[in-house]
């Protein structure tokens, strides 16, 4: 283990227990469902976004500049169904929040800055995926960088961080500190052990991955084994183009035996990166997680945890505007969840300032006030995207039902405005839709508005050999459906 800066006060001085009404212990999975549970059996889905500890939000928790405005934050994101960041360890496009300077040494300031951070996530009552490097800009950056050798670190080049000794001795120690420093929380839900696993940083070599997920994956589950008596979950996440250019990597990505989920960065050009108008991104994320859900063969939990306008934004230098973008989260969120995914996806904001709107926050809590319909600990949930049978082709499909639960959303397609986005006062749609494989008897049926999550109507169905019919179904821009037995 490398010397920690000495100044640091113990951590064990903090409080690592949840208090009782905020988080409820550490997430897990259980075989053959593919969505999380709490540690009493409640179902626990992650709804949230990415976050930076430079950005405006979190910005007051660096030398505790004003940590009562991070702490309202939380509280405004718990208040509107928020459950969990994705955050990194350090964020480093700049020079001042290296989680080590040199390699091996833990600055106070940043070892205070997380300690603070899991203080008030344990309190409030979220979690953090949480991801020890800030890939994209280690490698812009290599020059400055902590771990190049030129600067005392592990590497002769970053081509070689997934792959050499030395560096995977460095990357095992980061991982060692901040497991035993906040390891023990509960507001962790799960370990991203590399931030967009890319060949890049093993000689372009797409043969890497499985080797270093083995290798460093294996060695962190023993580590809190024998640190806490049980380990974190663990998942790599992936710059969703990549799975085209190199086939290969899907085995590793959303199969390998030391991950507990898959995850997936839904960044597809000209789509999601850059988009002309909501629905054709929603067309795509169902697409690709009707793709990802079926990788996943053993039925472990699939999420997307990074998409948004990230071309229009960082290279075309254009934000979208509120309304279109409002409508572009809440579709792709949709889509996301309705087509299996394990919660609504994590925004990357490219914004400017780089925050989630109010209306997105608006679309998270409605989701959440979706969720207790169905019954997650018992949805062995299958993508019937392609299946649904929908009378009307001006509505496009997403959906994933069992033999006794189904969840649907219909987006129509037809009725876009000149600025891109649905016309919400279009003549409604009265469409039928078919829904197969559930088990033949009675269900319940709930038609939900999405804008705000809740029961438009509930009505009776009937499956009768292996169909179930809903007929007259009124859309006039989108719908989301519950079907569960009565």
């Amino acid at each position: 283990m490398p010397d920690e800066c000495s100044s640091l006060p113990s951590r064990k001085c903090l409080s690592i227990v949840p208090r009782s009404g905020h988080t409820s212990g550490w997430i897990r999975t259980q075989p053959g469902i593919p969505y999380f549970f709490t540690d009493d059996g409640l179902p626990w889905t992650p709804i949230g976004q990415n976050d930076a500890i430079t950005w405006p939000e979190l910005a007051g928790l660096f030398r505790r500049g004003n940590l009562p405005a991070v702490e309202a934050h939380l509280h405004h994101l718990k208040a509107h169904g928020v459950t969990c960041l994705r955050l990194m360890l350090e964020y480093c496009h700049g020079e001042h929040r290296y989680f080590e300077r040199p390699v091996g040494r833990f600055p106070p300031n940043m070892v205070s800055l997380w300690d603070d951070l899991f203080e008030l996530l344990e309190k409030v009552g979220l979690y953090v995926l949480l991801t020890p490097y800030d890939t994209y800009f280690m490698w812009v950056r290599w020059r400055d960088h902590p771990y190049n050798r030129r600067n005392g670190g592990p590497a002769e080049s970053r081509r070689q961080l997934l792959t050499g000794d030395e560096s995977r001795a460095a990357i095992k120690a980061r991982l060692a500190f901040a497991s035993d420093r906040w390891g023990g929380s509960s507001a962790l839900f799960a370990w991203d052990i590399w931030n967009e696993m890319h060949p890049a940083y093993g000689a372009d070599d797409p043969c890497c991955f499985e080797p270093f997920i083995t290798d460093v994956g294996s060695w962190l589950r023993e580590f809190e084994l024998q640190r806490h008596g049980r380990a974190h979950l663990q998942t790599v996440s992936i710059f969703g183009p990549e799975l085209l250019k190199h086939p290969a990597l899907v085995e590793p990505i959303f199969r390998h035996p030391s991950l507990d989920f898959a995850n997936t960065h839904l960044y597809e050009a000209g789509t999601i990166d850059d988009p002309k108008d909501t629905v054709t991104p929603a067309l795509s994320v169902g697409r690709l997680m009707r793709s990802a859900v079926s990788e996943a063969k053993d039925m472990r939990p699939v999420f997307d945890s990074e998409h948004g306008p990230i071309h229009r934004f960082k290279d075309r230098k254009r934000t979208l505007p509120e309304p279109f973008d409002d409508e572009y989260f809440r579709h792709i969120q949709w889509a996301h969840v309705a087509s299996g995914g394990a919660g609504g996806g994590m925004r990357w904001p490219n914004r400017h300032p780089h925050v989630l709107t109010l209306g997105m926050r608006r679309a998270q809590l409605a989701l959440a006030e979706m969720l207790p319909l169905v019954d997650w600990s018992r949805f062995r949930r299958r993508n019937i995207n392609a299946e649904l049978i929908v009378s009307d082709d001006r509505l496009a499909p997403f959906a994933c039902a069992d033999a006794s639960q189904a969840l649907i959303w219909l987006l129509r397609t037809d009725a876009l405005t000149g600025a891109g986005v649905v016309d919400t006062g279009a003549e409604p749609i009265s469409v039928d839709v078919a829904v197969p494989g559930l088990n033949d008897g009675n269900y319940a049926v709930f038609q939900i508005d999405t804008m705000s999550g809740r029961i438009q109507t509930e009505s009776e169905a009937h499956s009768l050999v292996g169909m179930l019919a809903l007929t007259g179904l009124r859309v006039s821009a989108d719908l989301a459906v519950v079907i569960r037995p009565r």
